[in-house]
């Protein structure tokens, strides 16, 4: 059985392995065989065998073992643009990091100079 987990506050080790977990589980709920879904992807059967274990792949490997799989429109709105309202959009612009002056700058120094 599948785990779930919080991707957010996953390392990046916890990530790969449930993806690969969660595409054996999918593979053995259609009822593929390692070497089927690989020849559906045109992958090797190692290649899903180190997905499934590890999690660890090739992005172009793992997109065309999802699309083997049927999943495909799952991954559309990964990289969509969120939208946000105009108060979200001032809200973020304000948290904006400010970067600290340089050590040795010239404002720093005519500061300095001025204290007694």
């Amino acid at each position: 059985m599948t785990k779930i987990i919080s991707f957010s506050l996953a390392s990046f080790e916890e990530v790969a392995s449930e993806r690969g977990a969660r595409l054996r589980a999918l593979r053995l709920a259609q009822g593929l065989q390692q070497t089927e879904l690989a020849a559906r992807a045109g992958v090797s059967r190692y290649v899903v065998q180190e997905l499934e274990g590890s999690g660890k792949s090739t992005l172009q490997s793992f997109l065309r073992i999802v699309q083997a799989l049927g999943r495909e429109s799952e991954l559309e709105g990964l990289f969509q643009l969120k939208v946000q309202s105009i108060a979200q959009m001032e809200q973020s612009e304000a948290l904006k990091r400010v970067r600290a002056p340089r050590k040795g700058s010239p404002k720093l120094k005519a500061h300095s100079e001025t204290l007694p």
